[in-house]
């Protein structure tokens, strides 16, 4: 089962939370429930794959914590945050389709490069122990913002795209 469908399920709000602008705080508080010193998105997904029903029921709890903590901050509803997060995407294609700008695609050429260099080095460069969980902690950053990248291109984003040129050339009716 996916990680994101079972953090949705236990943790509403927090499971919406995620993939929006206000992830790093869901993450956080996800990873403080689930009792992680690793506050990353690779460390909540392993940990809710394995969880038990005490660590489900300490994210639940997280989540009724989390949603006191968001409705002070005007949110009233988890569609108050979903929301946000297809506005927040709605406006990136918007900005690309009008623009055309080639910064997208340097800042990817750069995330993958850097994600493949990372790993090619990690196969012939010893890591110290004293920079193990730093290294570990970059790489999984890293992870993240090269599957961002490549969703940006391939993912909802270019399908999005591709469908809002075939509605305006379609004739009106």
């Amino acid at each position: 089962m996916d990680w994101t469908k079972i953090i949705s399920t236990v943790a509403p709000w927090i499971g919406t939370a995620i993939g929006g602008p206000l992830g790093g705080m869901a993450v956080e508080a996800a990873a403080n429930a689930l009792g992680l010193s690793d506050k990353t998105m690779e460390a909540v997904k392993g940990a809710v794959m394995g969880a038990s029903p005490e660590t489900l029921l300490a994210l639940k709890e997280a989540d009724q914590r989390f949603s006191l903590q968001m409705q002070a901050l005007g949110f009233q509803s988890v569609k108050d945050l979903e929301s946000i997060a297809a506005a927040d995407r709605d406006s990136a294609r918007k900005m690309q389709m009008e623009n055309k700008s080639f910064m997208p695609a340097v800042i990817t050429a750069g995330v993958l490069s850097s994600f493949a260099g990372t790993l090619v080095a990690l196969l012939f460069v010893p890591i110290p122990d004293a920079n193990r969980d730093l290294i570990i902690y970059m790489i999984g950053q890293l992870s993240g913002f090269a599957g961002s990248a490549v969703a940006f291109w391939l993912g909802t984003t270019r399908q999005s795209e591709e469908k809002t040129r075939m509605l305006a050339a379609a004739p009106a009716k």
